[in-house]
């Protein structure tokens, strides 16, 4: 794939050259060596493993343009990196594109960690573009042009639908018959299903799913989360318009004017303190200055806390984020440079102080503390933006489809009411967020109408089961994990499998396991029958 207009542009030998890159070079090219020690070899999870073979198949199906829906913190980056091997297995030359210089360098670091050999195409750091695996930024390429490639990798490939560079690049590889397999923890946007002329067919063609949340919470490679929404701005009449997702969302000034008030600002430091002191802790602000005021308000209450923006240096940037990856700072703030790309899996708390109705926005900075790590069993979300009201819990079920640009049908006021129930509240006692009638953590009842609740569109009238005892919730306990032992799941699915069960986290409990009863299996088998019915029931709708 070459530039549209190369003449116009200040190219390097080397780089010229490769913009005329022949099939003879190609053929040439050798796989690459195993590297020559354990640090490169890595393995995939079982769900990796899958995806990367029903990617495969599609594309032996003549599928070109192939999405992978692969939620935060499960490991995309490795499946793409497999996909790299297996494509210069077969002498193939295949290009990855990032959207952001820091992703950049970051994919840069992981394949060199993985002996993958490759060249980089980034602005002044362009460099070894004859390499037969080049990572490179789309800015620059929009610029000088895609050197000849036979398969494109796209990172973070939600952005496609609102980038006209991107969708160039695609356009000319479906000229080509090129394949383009883009890479999204949330492949939500807008239009990135729909059918363009210039294409005879979609952005995207079709969506392979690796694993959904709830399977990743529940085999124990992501975390839970609790959530507590104390205060959140009045959003009332407050512009919404698309964003670069294509989702509806509140336009960024007049949410810094919502905010970036005082009393907001020192709630979320009362809050952190009474709930997450000590805690590694990742701020998403509404704008730079509500971001650095509340630093400020960090600070002055002795809270060591730094910002980060688009404007900060790579280098201070880099020491920023290594300083709370050491502990000497507890609070890195910042509006959405850290959403994507930062891994950290021991931040432990988010603090989530910017309003927004994307669901893309929403689950990519909820997805930093959903990693699991030796210090913490699940995840904390302080919610001062009112954002887990709007969209639900971020380890709920989403979308499995792209979106083809087909105007959804308007809900009815039945529908709106039973998703309005659904949705969590917060205890106004002690501000948990809970779809529960009682609060688990400080047992407040809400008021029911005459006895009755409403869920789900439906009259449900709600039997209270007897209280269980100690030895009911240790015998329940020791049974998960003598069931985790032999199936070798994680300690995050005790936790999670717990307190589905009982409402609560598990909490002083003795580890010996047990046999399971006859009910225990009974039970777990009732889960499984429930959970392939709802995968069942999602497939069917694909």
């Amino acid at each position: 794939m070459q530039a549209t207009d190369a003449s116009n542009l200040l190219l390097s030998e080397e780089y010229a050259s490769s913009l005329v890159y022949s099939q003879k070079r190609r053929e040439e090219i050798k796989p690459l060596p195993r590297p020559s020690h354990d640090e490169g070899a890595f393995t995939l999870r079982p769900y990796q493993a899958e995806a990367v073979q029903n990617l495969r198949a599609a594309l032996a199906r003549k599928v070109l343009r192939l999405m992978l829906n692969s939620p935060t913190g499960s490991g995309k980056t490795e499946v793409g990196m497999a996909l790299v091997k297996g494509a210069r297995a077969k002498h193939r030359r295949v290009a990855f594109l990032c959207n952001r210089v820091h992703l950049v360098e970051q994919t840069s670091r992981r394949f060199t960690k993985a002996g993958i050999s490759h060249g980089i195409i980034q602005g002044e750091n362009t460099t070894r573009v004859y390499e037969p695996v080049l990572v490179a930024s789309i800015q620059t390429i929009a610029k000088r042009g895609l050197p000849a490639v036979d398969v494109i990798l796209i990172d973070e490939a939600h952005t496609v639908a609102g980038s006209a560079e991107y969708r160039a690049v695609i356009i000319e590889a479906a000229a080509r018959n090129v394949p383009v397999i883009g890479l999204s923890a949330t492949p939500y946007a807008k239009g990135l299903g729909k059918h363009y002329d210039e294409l005879a067919g979609a952005l995207f063609q079709e969506m392979i799913v690796a694993a959904t949340i709830p399977e990743l919470i529940e085999g124990g490679f992501l975390v839970d989360c609790e959530v507590y929404a104390p205060s959140e701005p009045d959003m009332s009449g407050i512009k919404q318009a698309r964003n670069a997702f294509g989702d509806m969302d509140y336009t960024d000034a007049d949410v810094g004017r919502a905010a970036d008030k005082p009393e907001l600002v020192g709630d979320i430091v009362t809050h952190w303190q009474r709930l997450a002191a000590g805690t590694a802790t990742v701020c998403f602000a509404a704008n730079i200055a509500h971001s650095k005021h509340i630093v400020e308000s960090f600070q002055a209450a002795g809270v060591s806390a730094e910002h980060v923006d688009c404007y900060t240096s790579p280098e201070d940037r880099r020491a920023i984020l290594g300083r709370i990856e050491t502990g000497e700072t507890l609070i890195v703030s910042n509006v959405g440079i850290l959403a994507e790309g930062w891994d950290f899996p021991a931040c432990r708390t988010l603090i989530l102080a910017r309003p927004t109705r994307s669901l893309i926005r929403y689950i990519q900075m909820a997805g930093r503390v959903l990693r699991p790590h030796a210090s913490k069993v699940r995840a904390l979300i302080l919610d001062h933006s009112g954002t887990v009201s709007r969209l639900g819990f971020p380890t709920d079920e989403f979308p499995l489809e792209l979106d083809d640009g087909t105007p959804k049908p308007a809900s009815s006021t039945t529908d709106d009411a039973a998703r309005e129930a659904a949705l969590p509240k917060a205890c106004p006692t002690c501000a948990y967020m809970t779809t529960a009638h009682k609060c688990p953590i400080c047992g407040h009842a809400r008021v029911k109408k005459s006895g009755v609740e409403v869920q789900a569109g439906e009259l449900v009238l709600v039997q209270k089961k007897q209280k269980p005892t100690k030895i009911d919730k240790q015998a329940f306990y020791s049974q998960l994990i003598s069931v985790a032992t032999k199936k070798g799941y994680q300690a995050g699915w005790i936790s999670n499998q717990y307190r589905n069960y009982f409402g609560v986290w598990p909490k002083g409990l003795d580890q010996t396991p047990a046999e399971p009863t006859a009910e225990f299996v009974g039970y777990m088998k009732h889960l499984q029958i429930r959970f392939a019915k709802a995968k069942g029931a999602s497939h069917a709708n694909d």
